[in-house]
């Protein structure tokens, strides 16, 4: 694992193997959402538009937008709401401006009631549309006000002055009398014309004129986050860190998963590998206790960086290479004696294959199982057996683990004469017309006989 890509089918795997511990995370990421909703109370959140005529460029509806949110306009809303238990600074936090396609000012307000919500953008939105036009009517020219002014009393003069005119022209249907009233009444409309380009034309005049569109629409659900996604996220977020935990922990890992390293760790050399069959047995490791008790219900006494079984052959294709590892240690034995077959304690697969070996070796050598604590290891002293033959599983324990079970052998003055790798298989379900009545059986009674026997 700690050269191997992270792939698809290596996250399946952990959300297959370990489900059951991803669901206590998930669930607990849920209490965990669920809770700080507890502390922060719901909130509500509306818009009010404010309308904004005449032409506007960007960095001018940026300004609007600050001013929309100011402390003057906010504690003017403040002061008309008057609402007990709430500060300025706080409804400060509670509003925000946000300038939309076609000068349009969205003005938010956000309290933990709907009404509330709707009563501070509206208040904010009429605050802010009045303190606009005092600041255009307070830095308005007067000057040039007047002189507007007085251009249109002289255009009304006028417009009365082209009245008489007209009627004291002659009132015949001459041509000239008719041409006379029409270059009047033409002069007449481009006087009203002009002065109305006029009063468009000053900005002052068009951007005082800022319109609230209506009232703001009272919410009908919470502002995000709400509950229900705070507990969602809560539980996702767990979930993820727990798959991010399992991934960093294998790549972080130290355990010995090929035979050269096994090898080297233990300073011996290896006589071969075997197959167990894989079931539930072999999986769980053993152990009792509530530690133990609460790792079978988390489902965390299983492996799940580990490769799925190999189909494995016949069982007497899995005898013959019991056979063959009990051959190899014959001929590495200068003459029949008595052997240690040291298992590390907790390591079903290698317990079920030391047993094996026992049946299979029957008397030459003779074998006796011995489980041995890997935090502590203690192996007994050399008496009646000379020689330690250690078994066990690929991929479970620590270079520094395998070395302390060498230096413990070493200890009680057995010499590691070789050393055994079990594995997990999976085995086709066979017929029974070609399969033997008792193929099985031997090694069943086999381990079953060999536990702490010497004969």
């Amino acid at each position: 694992m700690n050269d191997d890509t992270i792939r698809l089918v290596t996250i399946g795997r952990i959300i297959r193997r370990r489900c059951r511990l991803l669901a206590v995370l998930a669930l607990l990421g849920a209490l965990a959402g669920y809770g700080t909703s507890l502390l922060f109370p719901p909130r509500y959140t509306t818009s009010a538009s404010v309308l904004l005529p005449g032409a506007w460029e960007d960095r001018e509806l940026l300004t609007q937008e600050e001013i929309a949110t100011s402390s003057v306009v906010v504690d003017q809303a403040a002061d008309t709401l008057h609402w007990a238990g709430v500060s300025k600074s706080e409804l400060r936090d509670q509003v925000s401006a946000k300038a939309a396609d076609g000068n349009i000012i969205k003005i938010s307000g956000t309290a933990d009631t709907p009404e509330r919500a709707q009563q501070l953008s509206d208040q904010v939105a009429q605050q802010f549309v009045t303190f606009a036009a005092r600041i255009v009517d307070e830095n308005s020219d007067p000057e040039a006000a007047a002189e507007l002014e007085a251009l249109r009393q002289m255009v009304v003069k006028t417009n009365r002055r082209i009245t008489e005119l007209a009627d004291a022209a002659d009132p015949g249907q001459t041509v000239e009398s008719v041409q006379s009233r029409t270059e009047l009444e033409k002069l007449r409309t481009s006087l009203q014309e002009a002065i109305n380009k006029l009063g468009q034309a000053d900005p002052a005049a068009s951007k005082a004129n800022m319109v609230v569109m209506g009232p703001s629409a009272r919410p009908t659900s919470e502002a995000p986050p709400t509950r229900i996604q705070l507990v969602v996220a809560g539980a996702l977020l767990f979930f993820l860190l727990g798959v991010i935990g399992h991934l960093t922990a294998a790549r972080m890992s130290r355990r010995l998963r090929t035979q050269p390293e096994i090898a080297a760790a233990l300073g011996s050399a290896l006589l071969g590998t075997v197959d167990v069959p894989a079931d539930r047995h072999t999986q769980r490791p053993g152990g009792r206790g509530p530690r133990a008790l609460l790792r079978r219900l988390l489902g965390v006494d299983v492996r799940w960086d580990v490769p799925a079984p190999q189909v494995s052959g016949d069982e007497a294709g899995r005898q013959l290479r019991y056979r063959r590892v009990c051959t190899r240690l014959r001929d590495r034995l200068p003459s029949p004696r008595r052997l240690v077959v040291v298992v590390p304690d907790g390591d079903e697969i290698a317990r079920r294959a030391a047993r094996q070996l026992v049946v299979e070796a029957e008397s030459d050598p003779l074998l006796r199982v011995v489980e041995v604590s890997v935090s502590q290891p203690m192996v007994p002293d050399r008496g009646e057996e000379s020689g330690a033959l250690v078994v066990l599983s690929a991929g479970c324990w620590t270079a520094g683990e395998l070395e302390g079970i060498a230096e413990a052998c070493a200890d009680a003055g057995h010499e590691v004469v070789g050393i055994v790798v079990a594995g997990r298989v999976r085995v086709l379900p066979a017929r029974s017309a070609d399969r033997p009545r008792g193929a099985a059986a031997p090694v069943l009674a086999g381990g079953h006989d060999a536990k702490g026997s010497s004969r």
